[in-house]
């Protein structure tokens, strides 16, 4: 599996074996303030890195990387790079069973299969139920990382395989915990929509390119959507009766740790 890396805008690293790499710092929060820079970051996998990515993710002087990868995406994609004097803490947000169902889906270049598993809208809504899903199902995961950032095991890096799905999902956590305005919590989910983020997967060696309608029934899989992240704050009301109840029930955030968490991480 090859990716191949689109040059990254003036003023973000040109990181050439990682994606969607960047910091969130600066969102602003409901009540006038800022995530602050260089402390939280988001990427695809390390697996790739390069000599050179390597060198400038050390120079963050990151305390800790959260990869919520399961034990089949590492064997697919390879682990992490080391980086000098990181704590590299695996959490796995999705199971290994749901793994190889994703990369056999992916891998498939049967239409006929394509067209029954992700055609009709089926794609978009397989990922709406798996994103309420995962915001009910890991809230014991969800509360270990912000605890984590509360306890100052930052700076902090937090990715998955392509960093938007589970990364973007754990982070948009995050900054609910922060008080981070919503629409600046979607606004950097869909950042991941840029051509220069995207998670590519080629055809296997000798398997033809993908044809038009392939592509378009995969889309869901690697877009980054707003009704996926709707679909999670739906799950939210619904079952804790909004952010305050998830807070606090879900993750057994209290006062104390929403207060540790937002003056290290805000400014």
């Amino acid at each position: 599996m090859t990716q191949q890396i689109p040059q990254a805008p003036t003023g973000e690293p040109e990181l050439t074996g990682v994606r969607n790499f960047r910091d969130v710092g600066g969102l602003p929060t409901v009540d006038g303030r800022h995530v602050r820079t260089g402390l939280l970051y988001r990427s695809g996998h390390l697996a790739h890195a390069t000599e050179n990515d390597a060198e400038y993710l050390a120079s963050l002087g990151l305390h800790t990387i959260f990869d919520f990868r399961n034990e089949e995406d590492t064997l697919i994609e390879g682990r992490d790079v080391e980086l000098p004097g990181v704590r590299h803490v695996s959490i796995p947000l999705s199971d290994v069973g749901d793994g190889k169902e994703f990369w056999a889906t992916v891998r498939s270049e049967d239409v006929t299969r394509l067209r029954a598993e992700l055609g009709g809208g089926r794609g978009e809504a397989g990922m709406v139920a798996w994103y309420r899903r995962l915001v009910r199902t890991r809230t014991a995961e969800h509360g270990r990382i912000v605890h984590a950032l509360a306890d100052d095991n930052v700076p902090a890096l937090m990715h998955c395989a392509a960093g938007k799905d589970r990364a973007g999902l754990s982070m948009a956590v995050t900054l609910l915990a922060l008080g981070v305005e919503r629409e600046a919590i979607l606004a950097d989910y869909l950042e991941s929509n840029a051509p220069h983020r995207r998670y590519v997967v080629r055809p296997r060696p000798g398997v033809p390119a993908r044809s038009p309608e392939v592509t378009q029934l995969l889309s869901p899989l690697f877009d980054a959507r707003a009704e996926y992240l709707h679909g999670a704050f739906g799950a939210i009301e619904e079952t804790w009766g909004g952010v305050e109840g998830y807070l606090s029930e879900g993750l057994g955030l209290t006062p104390d740790t929403r207060e540790r968490l937002r003056a290290r991480l805000l400014v």
